[in-house]
Order: C-alpha cells, then structure tokens, then sequence
C-alpha cells in the first residue's frame, strides 16, 4: 500500500504540533496542513497555571515553532469532518482535502454554571490566563472550585500574590489522582500557607455574574474572583455524524488510529477503549500519541506505545514528579528523605508488581525516576 499524499492535522495542540512534526521526520515529504482554532497558534499549555498566572514576561515563551517543516497552517477551527469523502471544513469556509486524517483538537474546560448565568471563570488557554492574571492583580480573596492538578496551581499563584484563597472540592486535595498519603501531605501544606480546604458535596456557583459558591449544605463562600477547574471535555462536536466520537473522546488502539480508515487520534480529545475507557489528559501522553499517530499515518509501526505514565506539577512552592500507575492506595513503601520538609522520594509496589514513585520536591532527574519505576520486584 501507499502512503498518504497529503495528511490534515486538526488541532494546534501539542499533540498535533508533535505529530506534524514527526511526520517530517519520518519522511513524509507531501503536502501537511494543521488546523488550529486560536490566533495564538500553537503554544505550551502547562505554563499557564505555573507560570503566566504570575508573571507576564512569561506570556512569550509559550509558543511552538513550525518554521522550517513546510506546513500549512490554518487558524481556523473545524467545524465538520465528511469521513466519506477525506474532507475537512473549517470555521473560514474552507474545505480541505486529505489521504489522512490525525484528530488533536484536544479539549476545553468544564463549566458549572447554571444556563445562562454569567461570568464564569476558567482556565484552559492563554486568553483565559491573562483575563485572570488580570483579575489577580486587584483581588482580595478568591475562590477555586476543583483541588485537582490545575485548580491547586491556581491556588498557589493567589498564595504567591498574598490573596487570601479557600478551595472546594468534593474529596481532599488531588485524593482521586494520588492517593490519601500524598493528598493529606499536600492538605497539610495548604493550611501551613494559609489555604483554606472544604470538603464536601458538589459546589455550585452563585450570582450572576459569578460572585461566589454555594456548598452542599447551603453556606455561600463569596470572593473577588470565582475559578472553576473541574476538569476537561473532549473537543469532538465537529465530529458529529462521523461515528468517531462518544462520551469520553474519540476512541483509539494502541496505535492510535481509530473506528475509520485514515483517521488517527492524540491528545487530550482521546481515550483507550481497554478497561472500560481510560482518558489521560497529561502532556507527556499526548506527545507519545502524537508521534504514534503520525506513524500510523504513514503505515509505519510506532516506536512506542500511546501512554506515558510521567507528570509533573508545582503546588505552592513545591515540584511533584510522578511515575507509574496511579493512584498509588495506601502508605507508601519506601520513603526517603522528610514528606514534612518537602523533600522525599516515595515509591509504592502494586499488586500487579508495577511501581509508582513519586518525587516529593526532591530534586531527582526523570530518567532516574523512570528507571526507579522499572525495577523488579523486591530490588
């Protein structure tokens, strides 16, 4: 079989800037066009939380270049997909054709608010960074609805700025994602730096325009700024009528191709059918689907598989470095070093024999955590 004339990337994430480039570098030598829905183009999402939250200088470090690879790029979202006839339409009127298709329109952030009640305020791209940075500079208290990876961060840029900040969620601080030990760990640094953490039934927002939270037991928390960080919903509307796109994302194998020849996935707006569905919205995977997708467009066999279990974030003051299954139950293991100084290396073993170790603002290189996650059994 052939490869691919021409090849349509759509979506400007990292995924799809990975899989347009690594297209070129595996040889493909035709026409690729990558289609992205901001006048921004394409640019680093995790700094927006740790970074641009509080300092603007860092707005211009952001972007990803394309200079050099000899690709359309298009800055204008799509808005349907004819998987019958290899055609792309975008929101400009544009229609354009393909042998090959790599979806990465990635996801955008999920909102609470009542319909029709106003001023809701997220975090999902650089314009929704500098309209809260801009909120930031005046406020005197504020409000996070989620003590997830994203709404954490954004607690620590109002512990950087001296905002007085209580958060909300349902279960304590990032419980779901890395367990009790970790999450009371990071609870207990919360309170020391003045954070104030409730726990209860799902909040929801009140004024209109947002001007605060009512809780499960009807206490209203009012604060200058509201924030929702409740997590993401696939960008997959312009799919309809496609059979690509269910609940969770577009569905995808190991190789990231999807249910219709010529179409392959990567990125947040994915999700791996085995085990009854599994979505994980973190960088380093959406790099590895990016660049097994763009193998799979050229009918090569990827190099690696469509996961990586490595993340990282930075929650007041501290960098959290994990490896392996998550959530790690239970005390860990092995602990090095002092969890209370905040400097630790902790690793649990699994039943299935997998490790998870975690970098507890411990300075230790990847590679070494990496390597640490792969050791058998008993080492």
């Amino acid at each position: 079989m052939t490869r691919p004339r021409s090849i349509v990337v759509a979506g400007e994430s990292i995924a799809g800037i990975t899989a347009a480039r690594q297209l070129r570098e595996l040889g493909h030598s035709g026409p690729i066009t990558v289609i992205g829905a901001e006048d921004h183009g394409a640019y680093a999402r995790p700094p927006l939380s740790k970074a641009v939250l509080k300092d603007d200088s860092a707005d211009s470090r952001l972007g990803y270049r394309l200079d050099g690879l000899d690709i359309d790029a298009v800055r204008s979202p799509a808005v349907t997909a004819d998987v019958g006839r290899r055609v792309v339409a975008t929101a400009n009127g544009r229609e354009i054709g393909y042998d090959a298709l790599v979806i990465a329109t990635g996801a955008r952030a999920r909102r609470i608010a009542a319909p029709g009640q106003r001023g809701e305020t997220v975090l999902r791209t650089l314009d929704d960074a500098r309209r809260l940075r801009t909120r930031l500079d005046t406020a005197r208290s504020a409000v996070v609805v989620g003590a997830g990876f994203l709404g954490l961060e954004v607690v620590s840029a109002c512990v950087a700025r001296d905002i007085p900040v209580t958060v909300v969620d349902v279960d304590p601080p990032l419980r779901r994602v890395l367990g009790p030990f970790v999450s009371e760990a990071i609870t207990t640094r919360a309170g020391e730096h003045g954070v104030r953490v409730v726990v209860g039934g799902p909040a929801a927002l009140t004024g209109d325009p947002v001007d605060g939270v009512r809780l499960a037991d009807g206490t209203v928390l009012t604060a200058d700024v509201v924030v929702t960080c409740c997590g993401e919903v696939p960008n997959t509307g312009w799919l309809a009528g496609t059979g690509l796109a269910g609940r969770l994302g577009v569905g995808i194998d190991p190789a990231c191709a999807t249910a219709v020849p010529g179409v392959f996935a990567a990125g947040d707006v994915t999700y791996l059918p085995t085990g009854g569905g599994s979505r994980t919205p973190f960088w380093s995977t959406a790099v590895a689907q990016g660049k097994a997708a763009a193998a799979s467009a050229l009918r090569l066999d990827p190099a690696g598989p469509p996961l990586d279990d490595y993340f990282w974030t930075e929650i007041l003051g501290l960098s959290i470095k994990v490896v392996g299954p998550l959530p790690p139950l239970g005390e860990p293991d092995l602990v090095e070093g002092s969890v209370p100084a905040g400097s630790a290396l902790l690793t649990w073993l699994g039943e299935n024999g997998q490790r998870t170790v975690i970098s507890y603002g411990k300075r230790i290189p990847v590679p070494k955590l990496r390597a640490l996650a792969t050791l058998p059994a008993g080492d």
